[in-house]
């Protein structure tokens, strides 16, 4: 990156590689409204088979699958179990109230996970005075806990005691990858046990754009007609779903190196006076770390970091995140790391 900044924002910041161009390039194309896109149809058919579904529908993003997820599963009123912390809740701009017209119920847990146990308290009385509780939804990796993965055995628990409880469950999979690369388990390890899961290309995998619902014919039938709804349907869409095919066939297995730089960056920080930050705690490509209030808040703390040449989210009021991805060497890595400890030994204005 020479002089540029080092950009641990997201790893949504990666831009094709010129591998990926040049499939892009070449893909072949139809019209996916009308039905007859083959590299959107290769790629669904493709995600379907890696997440254990009957099958998938290609959709312009995380956002939009987590939206028609939950649209092709519940009905106006109905009502969601989620952790507090959940990305569609905070980060998907309220579309599970104003389009699928749901409510949510939270739960509370360490890192984003809860066990099964909190499941049937949080089930509504089946009175009028009540919304209907009809979706549970798991988020694997889950952003706000830091990356943290989800023990197969613990969504097994968790999905087994909704299903007995009448819910769906829905897996918010955006990194789910991550997570099997890091476990190195097979996905379909996690998805046997959900109805529905969506998984992004767009962040680790370093495509530009693009997510997969994945789920029963039934249900990715309803979100065919959602993805519609909502303006997400396109025609020559095989030119991006190409980047996506040549991101699971050569991106997958890289994202430990991601993982490693994140554990790196995060082994020099938890030496640096002023930095609290749990090394247990980075599993996947995030280091969440917080920093002592004497120096100032999260948000004062980036904006002093970008003028020294990197870029991290503020999630908190002392904590900011740091995320790691293709476009980050193992060295990079480490010079942000210097760089915070040394912005740490300033005394702030």
């Amino acid at each position: 990156m020479g002089t540029e900044a080092i950009d641990l924002r997201s790893d949504t910041v990666t831009k094709p590689t010129a591998a990926m161009r040049e499939v892009m390039a070449r893909a072949e194309v139809g019209d996916d409204v009308l039905g007859d896109e083959p590299t959107v149809l290769r790629l669904q058919e493709k995600s379907a088979n890696l997440l254990g579904k009957d099958d998938a529908v290609y959709v312009p993003s995380g956002t939009m699958a987590n939206l028609c997820a939950i649209c092709s599963q519940t009905h106006h009123g109905d009502e969601i179990i989620a952790h507090n912390e959940s990305h569609f809740y905070f980060y998907e701009t309220g579309g599970f109230a104003a389009v699928a017209g749901c409510s949510v119920r939270f739960v509370a847990g360490k890192r984003g996970l809860f066990g099964p146990e909190v499941i049937e308290p949080n089930i509504r009385p089946t009175q009028i005075h009540f919304p209907r509780t009809r979706l549970l939804v798991i988020e694997n990796t889950h952003n706000r806990g830091g990356g943290s993965i989800w023990p197969v055995a613990q969504v097994k628990a968790v999905a087994d005691r909704a299903h007995e409880l009448g819910l769906r469950v829905h897996m918010d999979g955006a990194r789910l990858l991550n997570a099997c690369v890091a476990t190195g388990l097979d996905p379909r390890e996690y998805t046997q046990h959900v109805d529905s899961v969506s998984m992004c290309f767009s962040k680790g995998l370093g495509a530009p754009v693009g997510s997969i619902l994945a789920g029963d014919q039934e249900m990715i039938q309803k979100a065919h007609r959602f993805r519609k709804m909502l303006g997400g349907t396109m025609r020559q869409s095989g030119v991006i779903a190409a980047a996506a095919i040549y991101a699971l066939d050569h991106h997958v297995k890289r994202l430990a190196e991601d993982h490693a730089n994140a554990k790196r960056f995060a082994e020099i920080l938890s030496k640096t006076p002023g930095v609290t930050i749990d090394l247990g705690e980075v599993e996947t490509n995030m280091a969440f770390f917080d920093i002592d209030a004497q120096w100032g808040n999260g948000k004062k703390f980036a904006r002093v970091l970008e003028r020294e040449g990197v870029r991290m989210f503020a999630t908190g009021p002392q904590r900011l995140r740091a995320v790691f991805h293709l476009e980050i060497s193992a060295e990079q890595a480490v010079r942000a790391a210097e760089i915070v400890a040394r912005v740490m030994q300033r005394v702030p204005a």
